[in-house]
């Protein structure tokens, strides 16, 4: 659903589901010269994780909007200024009412969920007479003042949240893969410490061999050129390389045939090209470096040839793409390996940081220890006044049997026993 796609990875609820029904460019393609070509079921392509912390609330919001006829028809009608601004939110009037329900329903259930995540978090630190109303507005995907009803502010509320917080996904993924780096080094140097001299040189002796056989791999093409786009064509598509089309190959990609190249299926296409520099089984390359080269050719891509900025891109935009000069005679591709991530300066300031962090979590482990000892000091204080008392009324009780008083019930009365 085209519509629905664009929701989730860029929060523009441009068009309708109903707009896949629309034909696509007429492309003639000789299916038999594909190899493994299977029909795609758009029914069962799932829709991609945004990795945002509210993914699943903006799913579920979407597909019950879905089921509102009058709101997709005026999606398909809406462009994106109109829905970036908010003016479509105010459909969300006119929506019928198990729909509206329905939101109300997604949206108490959402609060709730967050309500339990500021509890936890506060209960971590210990943490009491906190306003957990007033820590909800630091969620700005909804509004915590009316907690029963999914209102227009809502709908507009998310889909800018999910706007600005998707510009920024990549660059936090960015510095989180930078934070990786430096960990893996920090790890590294003082696992060095730890060894002898002799050890250490032959550590650090299999550390550049390590980095060599890495860095000695097949030229990677320039992603999205042609020797990129032809490669994929022939090894992945089994296509004769003579023979290719830019009209043909970006049909055969746009795997959910909604018209558009998304970011996952531009990343599909960066698989041959990584296979060149990754592979699973060599202890030398780092799977994780792999999904942040993937990263950086889509992003390049993108800004290569997404005109619009809207995070698909359309055949227009490919076939304009690949009349230009880069396309043709593409600059070379600088790998990871040939990256540096971070400076030494900024090495050690991330190492300050992390012993700040272990002294913190020490600070935390000793003093929970404290209370786990506090604890069982009062357990077994109480366990040693429980034993002191169950003595005490056993003495009573001998004493009242050696002065032949009868002993008394659990209301105090005297239990007489019978004369034989």
């Amino acid at each position: 659903m085209r519509w629905r796609t664009i929701l989730l990875q860029y929060c523009f609820l441009l068009v309708t589901c109903l707009l896949t029904a629309l034909e696509a460019v007429p492309i003639d393609i000789d299916k038999t010269k594909v190899k493994n070509t299977q029909p795609v079921d758009s029914a069962k392509i799932e829709p991609p994780d945004t990795g945002l912390y509210y993914d699943e609330y903006l799913k579920q919001v979407i597909d019950v909007l879905e089921t509102d006829n009058h709101f997709r028809e005026k999606l398909q009608k809406a462009d994106i200024e109109e829905i970036k601004s908010g003016r479509l939110s105010k459909e969300l009037d006119l929506v019928s009412h198990h729909v509206r329900t329905r939101l109300d329903e997604l949206k108490r259930q959402e609060l709730a969920r967050l309500r339990m995540l500021i509890k936890a978090k506060l209960d971590s630190h210990q943490n009491t007479g906190i306003d957990h109303h007033a820590l909800l507005k630091q969620f700005d995907h909804l509004n915590h003042l009316n907690p029963d009803k999914f209102e227009s502010t809502d709908l507009n509320m998310l889909i800018k949240a999910a706007t600005s917080d998707l510009e920024h996904y990549d660059k936090t993924r960015h510095e989180e893969f930078k934070k990786y780096e430096m960990m893996k080094e920090h790890e590294r140097r003082e696992y060095l410490k730890t060894l002898s001299e002799e050890k250490r040189k032959e550590e650090e002796s299999k550390f550049e061999e390590m980095k060599k056989k890495h860095e000695n791999h097949p030229k990677v093409n320039h992603p999205g050129s042609k020797d990129q786009l032809k490669e994929v064509w022939e090894e992945t598509d089994g296509l004769d390389p003579n023979d290719f089309d830019p009209k043909t190959f970006f049909k055969l990609h746009d795997v959910n045939s909604d018209g558009f190249l998304d970011e996952q299926e531009l990343e599909a296409l960066f698989t041959k090209e990584l296979e060149k520099v990754y592979d699973p089984k060599n202890e030398e390359d780092d799977m994780i470096e792999m999904e942040e080269e993937r990263l950086r050719m889509r992003e390049h891509v993108m800004n290569e040839v997404d005109a619009n900025r809207d995070r698909l891109v359309t055949l227009e935009e490919f076939l304009k793409a690949t009349e230009k000069k880069e396309f043709l005679e593409p600059d070379s591709w600088e790998t990871l390996d040939q990256q540096q991530f971070f400076t030494e300066e900024e090495l050690r300031e991330y190492e300050k940081l992390i012993s700040l962090q272990e002294n913190e979590l020490k600070k935390k482990a000793d003093e929970l220890q404290k209370q786990k000892e506090e604890l069982q000091r009062q357990h077994d204080q109480l366990e040693a006044q429980k034993l002191e008392y169950h003595q005490a009324v056993q003495q009573m009780e001998q004493k009242k049997l050696q002065q032949e008083i009868p002993p008394s019930g659990p209301g105090g009365e005297l239990k007489f026993q019978p004369h034989v």
